[in-house]
């Protein structure tokens, strides 16, 4: 393991002019204008033996686009083949953001079970072990606790590292290197170290995948102090996502839902990022909040449709950041409409959706003219049976009731 971070660690010495950090404060805080992103950049293979070549025919970068939000679900059959932009399935999508990342930046590089020339479980990491070298896309044994303890070694060496988890249950093997370690060095080295790594895989109810392989581990992970979390549910905030989580000079987890990684969108040729602590307006209403994240923006979107039928306007707004909350948007649309449905895959005990009920009864209660509701998976392990399965997630026609009585 010494030989790879030296091997790694002296690639980055050689091209530390091609790296940029990015400060996640900084970029909200700056006017929204496109910048230039040097173009022509180069790349680094890392072979197996140490040798590092420089690839100089880099993917041209584009400028980026400051203040990305991704396209609303109700005009997404507007997109046609005459817009610009191509063409991607999620997983492509996160695969591309990380694929320009690499490219931009030698210090970042890939570690997790069948992430080189297998391509991952979710074929995220596909072609990039044959590209960069299978140094920088790092197989590792199946033993999460080692590697995710050591990129986090590998982050306050400089390095900004890509965890992959085959699936989130199996990172609670390494929950005390994302709690005691990832979560905390930043303040117990009194600053000397960051830990720009990034942390993701597939997670939440797939199919019939069992209760050990559905699991929501954002409810586990909120209370880790320095740790933050995001979760993509379109392929253009997954890109998006992907490449400021790795830019930022902070712990992130991305969380990627099991579900989702074969809906395809178009998305921009130019380069962009997202917001790692904006939520985003999905679909704006005048008669009830929904906060909503990743795979249940569908179920809300799909519940939506037949509440405009019978004469509600509800505000479906996808959180995304899960750690910090955005609450300037969701505090401005509970001023609005004055009613909150909360709907989450999270177990609801202790789950993000408890969290957020806490955060705007703090908040906002003075705008509220109806208890908060939230809906959530039962707390029960998810079973195999595909009926029972479907039961323990929320489904839309839930949602539709809960919204009728909020508005009564």
């Amino acid at each position: 393991m010494a030989a790879i971070f030296q091997g790694v660690g002296a690639a980055a010495a050689l091209s530390s002019s091609l790296s940029n950090s990015f400060d996640s404060k900084k970029f909200v805080s700056s006017p929204c204008r496109p910048f230039s992103v040097r173009k022509g950049a180069s790349f680094a293979v890392v072979r197996s033996d140490g040798r590092v070549n420089l690839n100089p025919k880099g993917r041209r970068a584009q400028q980026l686009i400051s203040n990305a939000v991704a396209t609303k679900s109700d005009s997404a059959a507007a997109s046609s083949s005459s817009k610009p932009g191509h063409e991607l399935l999620l997983f492509e999508a996160l695969q591309e953001g990380l694929e320009e990342e690499m490219e931009r930046d030698i210090r970042v590089c890939v570690m997790g079970e069948d992430v080189g020339h297998y391509g991952g479980s979710y074929k995220v990491t596909k072609g990039l072990a044959k590209k960069f070298g299978d140094l920088r896309v790092l197989d590792t044994p199946i033993a999460e606790n080692s590697f995710t303890g050591m990129g986090i070694g590998a982050a306050m060496t400089g390095l900004r590292p890509v965890v992959e988890g085959m699936n989130m249950g199996f990172l609670l093997l390494a929950f005390n290197q994302i709690s005691n370690n990832c979560g905390m060095l930043h303040y117990t080295s009194g600053g000397q170290f960051t830990i720009p790594i990034v942390i993701r895989g597939p997670g939440g109810v797939g199919r019939q995948l069992g209760a050990e392989h559905s699991q929501r581990l954002e409810s586990y992970f909120q209370s880790i102090p320095g740790i933050q979390m995001v979760a993509c549910s379109t392929p253009y905030n997954a890109k998006g996502l992907m490449k400021a989580a790795i830019r930022s000079e902070n712990p992130v987890i991305l969380f990627e839902h099991v579900l989702l990684y074969n809906l395809k969108e178009r998305i921009p040729d130019e380069d962009y990022i997202c917001n790692l602590e904006e939520a985003e307006m999905v679909r704006p209403g005048e008669h009830v909040t929904i906060l909503t994240y990743s795979r249940m923006r569908y179920h809300v979107m799909q519940a939506a449709k037949t509440l405009v039928n019978k004469g509600y306007d509800p505000e479906v707004i996808d959180i995304r950041s899960l750690k910090p909350f955005d609450l300037y948007t969701i505090g401005n649309s509970v001023k609005k409409t004055h009613r909150v449905l909360i709907v989450e895959e999270c177990m609801r005990t202790g789950g993000i959706g408890a969290s957020l009920i806490a955060a705007i009864t703090e908040n906002f209660n003075d705008y509220l003219d109806a208890p908060i509701m939230c809906l959530s998976s039962q707390d029960v392990p998810t079973p195999y049976a595909g009926t029972l399965e479907e039961v323990t997630v929320v489904q839309p026609a839930q949602i539709v009731t809960a919204v009728e009585q909020l508005c009564q």
